[in-house]
């Protein structure tokens, strides 16, 4: 009974074996492919991540650049005159001339 069995056993093992030497180019690929996707230390999985990661990194300084410059386009034009920065300085920051009265409404 227990020969019978290791007989099985090897003759499994001889038939894996002779299907891994038939079919060795095919067995490479498939094991190159794996060793790439998941345990080089490239893989594929983190270089997805790492790409996905600076997309949106790369998203968020055209973000920013826009931002800088629609600011730097809002400080031109107010510190190019004086009429305009008294405008900015009263809506913005509620400023008084002396004896001037302020009143904020409020629209609903």
């Amino acid at each position: 009974m227990e020969t019978n069995n290791i007989k099985e056993k090897n003759n499994f093992l001889l038939k894996i074996i002779n299907f891994i030497i038939r079919h060795k180019y095919i067995f490479s690929l498939v094991l190159f492919g794996l060793w790439i996707t998941f345990f080089d230390t490239y893989n594929l999985i983190d270089r997805f991540k790492k790409l996905k990661t600076l997309n949106s990194l790369q998203k968020e300084i055209k973000y920013y650049e826009d931002e800088i410059s629609l600011y730097t386009r809002q400080y031109e034009e107010l510190f190019s005159n004086k009429d305009n920065l008294e405008k900015f300085a009263r809506e913005q920051y509620q400023m008084l001339e002396e004896d001037e009265d302020l009143f904020i409404i409020i629209d609903e």
